[in-house]
């Protein structure tokens, strides 16, 4: 299992596949050829078929800075090693071409270099949730010591993340106004924030869930800095519960700290099992994930067990199963805002239901992780994050 750093990453929005993979490709690219006359970048897959949405373009040509560089869409290729595939060319000044790397954009921001090893290094002794739940029962700790025993200096990273979520929601909130791109969302956080006149604890606890989620995914969609849970499309699911929660009933910094880190421990079990790319498995890898992080988060804020714990990530994970990425006309927006909200309120209906259900499951969280990637692979490519299937293509305007 990878380190936590690898599950959150503090950065701008709004795709960590598409925008945050490809610059973090770009300064790599540039680190091996600085001295090139000019750079080429050619977009496949998923990247050009949703790139422009997503400001693929923009990330890229933004590290190139006043370089001579091109950045090309190519659509029809074919028989890609990933669905987020990308190559970089370097040129001298007489046009010969001096290098070329293949990148692929993996999911999370994480990119990943064709034909070299794995950069992302495996710091658990994990493969799974099983051995990780079976390791602190064995060491009669509680699951998120079983983070910081192999990742001792990884609070100071989680304290990180929590001021960055926390910053990210009360911007949302603040914020009014349309999206950028041709469809015109209105930001809608502020409006959520509003009380209502008679209105039921409940549903207060609803309305304030996700006007955080909202916030958060809102300023992914405006290009802001979030945090990437597992995702910057999936950004605004774990800090809606965990900021609600905080102000609800005053967390101290510690517990939170704690609940997120059973929630990367979550995450980074997805990934290193499965895929939290939305090109290469569909939503469920993305809001699936981050459903399951929050429904951990919540259940350790609970004070549950393990089994508790596992249970809630399970129900939150599989009844995401099968659920499509057709983002309209590329953009993290439509239904990727909305849906952020409505998966924060399905992680805690998840974490609420494990508490009172436990003992009566029959379904193991690895499994939910292997049938998911399992589900994600059989997905038609025109619902994996290609924009030509789905809300996507049948979205004519308003």
């Amino acid at each position: 299992m990878y380190s936590l750093t690898e599950v959150y990453k503090i950065g701008r929005g709004p795709s960590s596949s598409h925008s945050m993979g490809p610059e973090f490709a770009t300064n790599d690219f540039l680190k091996r050829y600085p001295a090139a006359a000019r750079y080429e970048v050619t977009l496949y897959g998923s990247l050009a078929l949703t790139g422009k949405g997503h400001l693929t373009d923009d990330a890229v040509l933004s590290v190139f800075k006043d370089r001579r560089a091109e950045v090309k869409f190519d659509p029809a290729k074919k028989d890609l090693p990933h669905p987020n595939t990308m190559t970089f060319a370097a040129y001298s000044e007489n046009g010969a071409k001096i290098g070329e790397v293949t990148y692929l954009s993996i999911g999370g921001g994480n990119i990943t270099v064709l034909g070299e090893t794995n950069s992302e290094k495996s710091v658990y002794p994990f493969r799974n949730f099983s051995d990780w739940k079976r390791y602190c029962h064995d060491n009669s700790i509680p699951l998120y010591e079983g983070a910081y025993r192999f990742e001792p200096n990884i609070r100071k990273h989680l304290e990180r993340v929590w001021q960055a979520m926390q910053e990210a929601v009360r911007r949302g909130v603040a914020a009014e106004g349309a999206l950028p791109g041709r469809l015109h969302v209105m930001r809608k956080a502020k409006r959520l924030f509003s009380p209502v006149k008679g209105e039921l604890n409940e549903d207060k606890e609803k309305r304030m869930i996700a006007c955080y989620a909202y916030a958060v995914a809102e300023e992914n969609a405006g290009g802001g800095t979030i945090v990437t849970a597992p995702t910057c499309g999936a950004c605004g699911v774990l800090p809606a519960l965990l900021v609600y929660f905080k102000e609800r009933d005053n967390f101290p910094d510690e517990k939170i700290i704690d609940a997120l880190a059973v929630a990367g421990m979550i995450g980074s079990v997805i990934k290193t099992n499965a895929s939290v790319s939305g090109a290469e498995a569909g939503c469920q890898a993305e809001i699936g994930t981050a459903t399951a992080m929050a429904a951990a988060a919540a259940s350790t804020l609970f004070d549950s067990n393990p089994e508790e714990v596992e249970y809630a990530a399970e129900i939150a994970l599989e009844h995401q199963l099968g659920l499509t990425c057709d983002p309209v006309e590329g953009y993290v927006q439509i239904p990727c805002i909305e849906r952020n909200a409505v998966a924060a309120m399905r992680a805690l209906d998840s974490a609420r239901i494990a508490k009172l259900l436990c003992g009566t499951r029959r379904i193991s969280f690895d499994l939910i992780v292997q049938t998911m990637y399992e589900t994600g692979k059989d997905i038609n490519a025109r619902y994996r994050e290609t924009s030509e299937g789905g809300l996507a293509a049948n979205y004519k305007g308003c």
